[in-house]
């Protein structure tokens, strides 16, 4: 088996951040080629709920075709300026100091990547709105789990649930690691 890719420059700048930040939770590699991978099928403008400390949008950027660009909203203004600093010299990601609601504003998008719970828990309702006909929805940080119904900490995992039986998408959870899961939503 030979070594993985390198990292991409600015998820490196962006994981730099996030160790100085304290951020122990960023987006995982396996989620961040997977978002690159996804974010190359793309064109148009894509989104990012909750940016942290830009983890995410770098993976995103990693993988963007010429035609497409990134919108990024984080609530906290210093982690949305240093990030913004990581982006400076490129045109194709914006970062809002903004709640993530306030990316309505410059939907529908092609690919809308929710990465903060509330976002989350919003569900399927909401975030339809925000998409393009065929565009996908990706949400990480969730445990892998084998059954139906999905069940969570002994309970039943009602936002996977929701994305899953929603008939305006075409959802599959997706294992990344072997404790690590992503939904991936289509709108159809």
């Amino acid at each position: 088996m030979s070594a993985p890719p390198d990292v991409p420059t600015q998820v490196t700048h962006a994981l730099d951040l996030s160790r100085r930040q304290g951020f122990v939770s960023s987006t995982r590699h396996e989620t961040g080629r997977l978002l690159a991978t996804l974010a190359a099928t793309r064109s148009g403008t894509l989104a990012e709920c909750g940016t942290g400390c830009g983890v995410g949008s770098a993976w995103l950027r990693s993988g963007i075709p010429d035609d497409a660009r990134i919108v990024t909203a984080e609530l906290d203004h210093d982690l949305a300026e240093a990030v913004r600093e990581i982006f400076e010299d490129d045109p194709r990601v914006e970062v809002l100091q903004a709640d993530w609601k306030s990316l309505r504003n410059y939907a529908p998008f092609s690919l809308l990547f929710l990465d903060v719970r509330e976002a989350k828990q919003s569900g399927p309702d909401l975030i339809a709105e925000l998409v393009d006909e065929g565009g996908i929805v990706v949400m990480d940080d969730f445990t892998p789990c084998e059954g139906w119904p999905p069940i969570f900490e002994g309970r039943v995992d009602t936002i996977r649930q929701q994305w899953l039986t929603d008939d305006r998408f075409t959802s599959v959870d997706v294992m990344v690691a072997m404790d690590a899961a992503v939904l991936i939503a289509a709108k159809r």
